[in-house]
């Protein structure tokens, strides 16, 4: 872009009260002043090329300007009246403020923006009054929020990587009005590592209720975009997940969440004991072989801590096998796999966002509101952890080709 000349902004802020520099960003100030001017002699502009335009085609050649008509827009922070060029024909269909547009661009952005900081539809509102004295009706806040669906299929239908090393898949419970009562939906997150280290929301699923039908579903979408392998999926724990990914991605090792087990156990201890519980249970996860693992789950079961919670051994017995495959591993695979904190972290980012909704009306609003936050966190997501150089060596060795491939 071009640098303004120095002499043209001092003659621009020629006549402007340097008592009440303010009154620059006022509507009726300066900066709003050229805002409307710039608008109306660009629109001037489109108005000369476009009757250009059907003279050299030789279309219509008597055709002229028409005078113009008043025409209110909304900018992302203020309104402006505009004097809107016509021609006789009536043909002319400018394209910075097409017919029929009441906004701007900027302003769908701003209300899209605070849409997915998790603030409702009349907070909104109230918010465009306050700050920048726009009066918008809800309908209008509620029709610009509903065109990102658009996005979010376009979005939920994308291509994906071909091979994913790792794969968190986890739900979040969410209120959503169905047939006439609300109800407590899970809305599942699958996050992907990438070959490369980053991370990567593989898509968002709404269910009632789960079983093996909905995660087959679920796995053949996933097959449909283009994934032909993962290597390590992490589960919480539901039932008949394992089956739907083996019967999808055959080779994928299925791995039990570490963190589910340990907050699953920790739900049958009082407050005051769950400290030293969850110390013992380190000795489980955190051994080195999977034989001294089993041997400090059975001392676990056996000691004071299991017999007071019985439940808890019983909670890692039933799931061993989805456990022992995090000790074949080494250290640096195991680091990963254990620290969740990625999908954990994303959770809590995306609860603050929705906890100021009651519930929501359907799945639809529901998986808008829970997009637009994900949208915002991914952009965060630049580099790969510190520890994924040398975790990478460990998958080429442990996983070869079905690795290897990925980076090629």
């Amino acid at each position: 872009m071009t640098k303004l000349d120095e002499g043209l902004l001092d003659k621009i802020l020629e006549g402007v009260d340097p008592s009440n520099p303010q009154s620059l960003f006022t509507e009726a100030g300066l900066f709003g002043q050229l805002k409307k001017a710039l608008a109306e002699r660009m629109l001037q502009a489109e108005l000369d090329h476009h009757l250009a335009q059907e003279r050299n085609a030789g279309e219509i050649k008597n055709n002229y300007k028409n005078g113009s008509s008043k025409k209110t827009v909304l900018a992302s922070q203020d309104k402006i009246e505009l004097n809107i060029p016509r021609d006789r024909e009536g043909n002319f269909d400018p394209q910075l403020i097409a017919k029929h547009q009441r906004r701007l661009p900027g302003f769908d952005d701003k209300v899209i923006s605070l849409y997915a900081r998790g603030l409702p539809v009349r907070e909104i509102q109230g918010h465009l009054t306050e700050l920048y004295g726009l009066e918008v009706s809800p309908d209008l806040i509620s029709k610009v929020t509903s065109s990102v669906m658009d996005e979010v299929t376009e979005w939920q239908n994308r291509p994906l990587e071909s091979v994913y090393p790792l794969v968190f898949f986890d739900a979040l419970r969410v209120k959503i009005r169905d047939e006439g009562s609300v109800k407590n939906k899970a809305v599942y997150l699958a996050l992907g590592v990438r070959s490369d280290g980053l991370k990567e929301i593989l898509g968002i699923w709404v269910e009632q209720t789960e079983g093996a039908k909905f995660w087959l579903r679920v796995m053949t979408e996933l097959k449909n975009r283009g994934v032909t392998d993962i290597l390590i999926a992490v589960i919480d724990g539901l039932k008949g997940f394992p089956e739907a990914i083996t019967a999808a991605f055959p080779q994928t090792q299925i791995q039990t969440c570490i963190v589910h087990l340990i907050r699953n156990s920790l739900e049958f201890v009082s407050w005051k004991d769950r400290k030293a519980v969850a110390a013992e249970l380190k000795t489980i996860y955190r051994a080195t072989t999977e034989e001294e693992a089993a041997q400090a789950l059975e001392a676990f079961a056996n000691g004071p801590w299991g017999l007071k919670y019985p439940p808890i051994a019983s909670i890692w017995q039933r799931h061993w096998q989805e456990v022992i495959p995090f000790f074949a591993y080494p250290l640096e695979v195991r680091k990963i796999i254990y620290t969740t904190n990625a999908i954990e972290s994303l959770h809590m980012r995306v609860r603050k966002v929705i906890k100021n909704r009651g519930h929501f009306p359907n799945d639809q609003a529901a998986i808008k509101l829970i997009y637009l936050a994900l949208r915002n966190i991914s952009k965060e997501w630049k580099m790969p952890p510190i520890i994924w150089r040398a975790a990478k060596i460990q998958f080429a060795i442990l996983f070869g080709d079905r690795f290897t491939v990925s980076l090629a």
